[in-house]
């Protein structure tokens, strides 16, 4: 059995991994998307489904006012005592990168929150608040029954490393508490941005993964061990073990961010987050993926890739196990169900009956105009991940805006600062109208707009085409032949790369539907379906 990398492909990184008897589990980060956290479940680490969504109700997770690529940060799924454990960040505040360039303050705000289940499925415990002190939290099981909580310590102070290295600190399951003294355990190398830490025991070592080197082209997998847990950390000889931040031919870029598993055979997995550029080294679309890769460990006692070279692979050897596919999932979806279809995500708020209803219009979804798109607070927008490069995606709307301030359509969306939306307004002069705004992240007009173009009354198509870094609009009436817009529009900028200096671009690009009404009318548009086909590439999609 061949695995193709990326197993989880499209936005979901920071992958956690957990085996359960004959079940493995794959945790990965939703940032401003809720429900919060991702969790994918497999028998034969190949094929993956969503099976859980765990941060689902407001007790749990609330991210209004959170900023663009906050929000959920790494989880760390672990099982022990008859428990899932899951820990994870939510990040209110990003103030300034290290970025050269950037402005603002350095002051950040992180809270690191543990909850518990029985089952993948949930329900989940109400959160416990566990720290704020960074990001990336880690719970680790010891032999004796003891757990301890690492994570990233932030210092805002001038001169500071702001990556000050991993701490690590005791929890009480009796007290759900940290208690003890919270110690810095390992400062990181000369990569620097040392994060994303992960511990282990095997052969009476303690075993710390972390991240380094930044999320972007120069990111990597660093190990170290110690014979206590509180340190001193001897870095693995080789330098970094899993990484493309030198291989610029490399198909999987951006590798890090990894989690370690061992299978009942005794071999050793890894878990990674990479990405998939535009060709020659363009931006990552897709966001940041799950990876998997096997590592062995030497004689020397020091885990290794399999050749020794320490790089991401597009294709490896699976595992000894059968072959267990899911069914795939269909090219339409409708809205006949009492929940959305399971890929759609919206933003931010725990409240969705504000945004969006199954029920107001029985097989339809009905958004609310709310507030305009990038609002960090309530507004209506439902999508899915990009999973491909090459995809067309489609959707049937009934909407009649009243005025200019009422809008609603088919919308690519990174984050506030970065989309392309087909959307149907009113003007003026033309009534009904349909044109494009686009949020342009690196461009001195920071927006743009095609001209509008009439429309007439009734339900519309709308459609994109999406083939590498171009992306087309179409539309049409009825069942007749589609229009398409002239204007062939920039998919690259959908990217983490493509940004102002300092600014948090951590997610991937979506495909989805919403509406806006920022004169508070609250007027709604209706969504029959959804169409998303992944395909290859065309060098016309229009013909």
């Amino acid at each position: 059995m061949r695995i193709r990398n990326p197993i989880l492909r499209g936005f979901n990184p920071d992958p956690s991994i957990v085996r359960v008897g004959g079940d493995y589990y794959i945790a990965t980060s939703t940032f401003e998307w809720f429900p919060g956290v991702q969790i994918h479940h497999s028998r034969d680490l190949k094929n993956w489904r969503l099976a859980a969504r765990p941060l689902n109700r407001p007790s749990q997770l609330d991210m209004r006012g959170d900023p663009d690529s906050c929000g959920v940060w790494a989880p760390c799924l672990t099982y022990a005592d008859g428990l899932f454990h899951l820990v994870y960040t939510d990040v209110k505040r990003y103030g300034r990168t290290t970025v050269g360039g950037a402005s603002g303050a350095s002051l950040r705000d992180f809270h690191n929150y543990l909850v518990t289940s029985e089952t993948i499925e949930g329900d989940w415990s109400d959160p416990v608040h566990l720290n704020s002190s960074g990001f990336d939290p880690s719970l680790f099981h010891d032999a004796d029954g003891r757990k301890y909580l690492l994570n990233q310590l932030w210092d805002h102070r001038p001169g500071r490393n702001r990556f000050a290295g991993i701490v690590a600190q005791e929890y009480s399951t009796a007290e759900r508490r940290l208690v003890g003294e919270r110690r810095v355990i390992f400062e990181g190398t000369a990569l620097g941005l040392t994060e994303a830490p992960h511990l282990y025991r095997r052969d009476g070592w303690y075993w710390l993964v972390t991240a380094e080197g930044g999320t972007g082209w120069g990111h990597a997998v660093t190990l170290a061990r110690s014979r206590d847990l509180w340190g001193p950390y001897e870095v693995h000889p080789d330098g970094p073990v899993l990484t493309a931040r030198d291989r610029p031919d490399a198909p999987l870029q951006r590798a890090g961010h990894a989690d370690l598993l061992e299978t009942p055979d005794g071999r050793t997995w890894a878990v990674y987050l990479c990405g998939r550029p535009l060709p020659n080294r363009g931006r990552c679309t897709l966001g940041r993926e799950t990876a998997i890769q096997e590592l062995a460990w030497d004689e020397d006692g020091w885990l290794r890739t399999l050749d020794g070279q320490g790089a991401p692979e597009l294709e490896v050897e699976g595992s000894d196990l059968s072959e267990a596919p899911f069914q795939a999932d269909p090219v339409r979806r409708d809205f006949h169900g009492p929940a959305l279809p399971p890929e759609f995500q919206w933003l931010r708020t725990p409240y969705p009956d504000e945004i969006f209803s199954l029920r107001a219009r029985p097989g339809v979804l009905r958004l609310f105009g709310r507030e305009s798109l990038g609002s960090l607070f309530t507004q209506a927008l439902v999508a899915r991940r990009w999973q491909a490069h090459c995809f067309s995606a489609a959707t049937r709307m009934e909407f009649e805006p009243q005025h200019f301030q009422q809008a609603a359509g088919l919308v690519c969306y990174y984050n506030a600062a970065k989309f392309h939306y087909l959307m149907v307004t009113h003007d003026a002069d033309l009534g009904r109208c349909l044109q494009v705004m686009s949020a342009l992240p690196d461009s001195p007009q920071a927006d743009a707009f095609t001209r509008p173009v009439a429309i007439p009354a009734g339900p519309v198509e709308l459609r994109v085409e999406v083939d590498y870094e171009r992306l087309r609009f179409g539309w049409r009436a009825g069942e007749g032949a589609w229009t398409w817009l002239p204007e062939v529009f920039d998919a690259s900028i959908l990217s983490d790369e493509a940004t102002a200096p300092g600014q948090p671009n951590f997610t991937g690009a979506f495909v989805g539907v919403c509406c806006q009404d920022t004169s508070g009318a609250g007027r709604p548009a209706d969504f029959a379906w959804f169409d998303y086909a992944e395909r290859d590439y065309r060098a016309d999609p229009t013909a």
